[in-house]
């Protein structure tokens, strides 16, 4: 799996993780460790380490299936960034309405 998709889906669901699957990601992704490096440091085998990595990120993916907070986020900082460019280019009124729908889509959240 990618970093950065990995990397989201423990900032938005990490805490919806038992403990040991989220320091484990923790080590694997924010701190850069391998791992063996992992294993060594939890006492516990290589394969034991792969196996919470990959038993966590598929838990991540299924939360992220279910609620979408991920997606949601992407599409409100895609239009975000239209309405700056909008704004740039003084299309004051179609920035406005950007900014409206995503004012409506928060309100019914």
């Amino acid at each position: 799996m990618e970093s950065y998709k990995a990397c989201m889906l423990l900032d938005f669901y990490g805490n919806l993780l038992t403990p040991k699957m989220r320091h484990t990601l923790e080590l694997y992704y924010f701190n850069d460790l391998s791992l063996a490096e992992i294993a060594d440091s939890e006492s516990i085998s290589r394969q034991g380490v792969y196996d919470t990595v990959k038993r966590a990120i598929r838990t991540l993916e299924e939360y992220e299936d279910k609620l979408k907070l991920i997606d949601r986020f992407e599409k409100q900082k895609d239009d975000i960034a239209l309405a700056i460019s909008k704004i740039d280019n003084g299309q004051i009124l179609e920035a406005r309405d950007i900014l409206s729908k995503i004012d409506a889509e928060l309100e019914s959240e």
